[in-house]
């Protein structure tokens, strides 16, 4: 789906429908800014560049995004890290391309298997009444040093999620899970070892024929 475009005075705001997981930041911090009621929803000139763009950088799923009409750019954190959200998706931040996309600093990656926008979330857990800790204790992959530079994203046919990069795992609260340079994520909902895949999919005969791309 093609991103909504709305244009201000000095910044642009684009929004992917498909990608939003109705966290409300956007309405919470600025309403007058990020408002369902009226339309068009978003109307950019209602408060700063500078408050937009910051509140924009809260939105965890990269549904909503900008651009400076000078050309400046979103910059990417300095660290990639991997949230685990309470019975929800797992949230990346950082240097991150999916599967051969654009670059972004911002996704929600599906990790109940139920998405029909995969490797996306798209609050499909909800409804699906999925269950699963934002507080993991898991068996961790050897340590890695290094958590910045770009990280890949992509799917292997009905399995897990691959995480290639530089990375720091964190619970949803902010614990420090830990620290690798690839990871291989559950995404079908079924791991005993959350958020790392353990082959759970197998058994569950989960089904995601998606190209490897890793």
């Amino acid at each position: 789906m093609k991103r909504k475009e709305y244009t201000g005075d000095e910044i642009t705001v684009t929004f992917d429908l498909q990608r939003c997981i109705h966290a409300r930041n956007c309405f919470l911090q600025l309403p007058e800014v990020f408002d369902p009621s009226k339309r068009p929803w978003v109307q950019p000139d209602n408060a700063s560049a500078e408050e937009v763009a910051a509140m924009i950088r809260t939105c965890p799923s990269g549904a909503l995004a900008f651009r400076r009409n000078s050309g400046a750019q979103e910059r990417a954190p300095k660290i990639n890290r991997l949230a685990v959200l309470e019975n929800g998706p797992l949230v990346l931040a950082g240097d991150v391309c999916v599967e051969g996309g654009d670059r972004e600093t911002r996704v929600a990656l599906c990790r109940c298997g139920l998405s029909k926008n995969k490797p996306y979330c798209d609050y499909s857990h909800v409804d699906g009444g999925f269950k699963a800790t934002g507080e993991p204790a898991p068996k961790t992959p050897p340590a890695s040093d290094d958590v910045g530079g770009p990280a890949e994203v992509s799917r292997r046919p009905d399995g897990p999620l691959v995480v290639d990069g530089n990375l720091e795992l964190c619970s949803g609260t902010g614990r420090r899970i830990g620290t690798v340079n690839k990871a291989f994520l559950c995404r079908c909902g079924h791991s005993k070892n959350k958020p790392f895949c353990d082959g759970s999919h197998k058994a569950a005969g989960f089904i995601d024929p998606a190209d490897a791309t890793s």
